[in-house]
């Protein structure tokens, strides 16, 4: 399929995408190495950020490295669509099931694990078929798996628990019959959960996944990386950031990435005389994208306004 070139544009929703995203290194903001030294001593642990940080984006590229080392097979899955399932476990797994065969045809190009995905709920239930389904995977690999679980605390209740155990209960059949090393992924640290169960339980997140080598967060953008990622639109287009805009982003935005990218897709695509590449940015314009950006109360902005009512933030 024959894809048309556009012009890059400052990412605001969803993963970045090199070719149409001006964006950092997604293996130089995570740290890399550090990532994969915990992969390989055979660890289970957690990545945690606010959303439209570029966890998704950077656990996508980490699974590509990955697989192009070739020491590890990895697959990264979104277990987001199991939300709607709620406490009802077999159907959250029957979600998690289906996505994570669908990612092992696109990571791994191998569609039998997908087939089992009916005959593997059948018999072992919600509780136990995940398990099964990463042993008879595992089994079947020539090299070890590394799984990226990504969106783990979107799940609720029951079906959460039911997750975080499964992986618990594999841990000690490592490398053959469970993956060598698992990330998961999502706004809050494990430690953080507090799992309502269908019969009334609230437990821990750390309870269900004591397990857990490290927390991994993944940072905000620092005042060389805002400077870094605005010149990669003056370095495509010609137009130039005034030098005084700089102090004024980091001081709206403190590096937090969305912010960041917002500002500079509202001031070089939403207001006019941004559009004009002829036109430098300057102070006045940042200050008028920032305002237009609270009146129109963009969704992420809502988010995070919405963190700042918990009492640990």
């Amino acid at each position: 399929m024959r894809v048309p070139k556009i012009d890059k544009f400052f990412n605001t929703a969803g993963p970045g995408i090199a070719e149409m995203n001006y964006m950092l290194d997604p293996l130089r903001r995570l740290n890399y190495e550090e990532v994969r030294v915990l992969i390989d001593q055979w660890r289970y642990f957690v990545l945690h950020a606010p959303r439209q940080t570029g966890k998704t984006t950077s656990l996508l590229a980490m699974a590509k490295k990955i697989n192009e080392e070739g020491v590890y097979h990895c697959v990264y899955t979104n277990v987001e669509s199991a939300q709607a399932a709620r406490n009802d476990v077999k159907e959250g797994m029957r979600a998690i099931l289906s996505g994570l065969g669908q990612q092992i045809i696109f990571f791994l190009n191998d569609p039998e694990p997908y087939e089992w995905v009916s005959s593997i709920l059948e018999k072992d239930g919600g509780f136990n078929s995940l398990s099964t389904m990463l042993s008879r995977a595992c089994d079947k690999f020539d090299k070890p798996l590394v799984l990226f679980i990504d969106e783990i605390d979107a799940l609720i209740g029951d079906t959460l628990v039911s997750v975080l155990r499964q992986l618990r209960d594999s841990y000690a059949k490592r490398p053959g019959l469970a993956p060598i090393s698992v990330i998961l992924c999502g706004v809050r640290d494990i430690r953080d959960y507090r799992i309502h169960r269908s019969d009334g339980e609230i437990i821990t997140g750390g309870s269900c996944f004591n397990i857990k080598a490290k927390s991994l967060r993944l940072g905000d953008f620092s005042q060389d990386d805002i400077r870094e990622l605005y010149l990669q639109h003056t370095e495509t287009t010609g137009q130039i950031f005034e030098e005084n805009i700089y102090a004024k982003v980091w001081e709206l935005t403190h590096g937090q990435p969305w912010l960041v990218n917002a500002l500079a897709h509202q001031v070089t695509f939403e207001i006019p005389e941004g559009r004009d590449r002829n036109s430098p940015i300057t102070l006045n314009m940042i200050e008028e994208a920032a305002n237009q950006l609270i009146i129109s109360r963009a969704t992420h902005l809502d988010q995070l306004a919405d963190k700042l009512k918990e009492s640990r933030v």
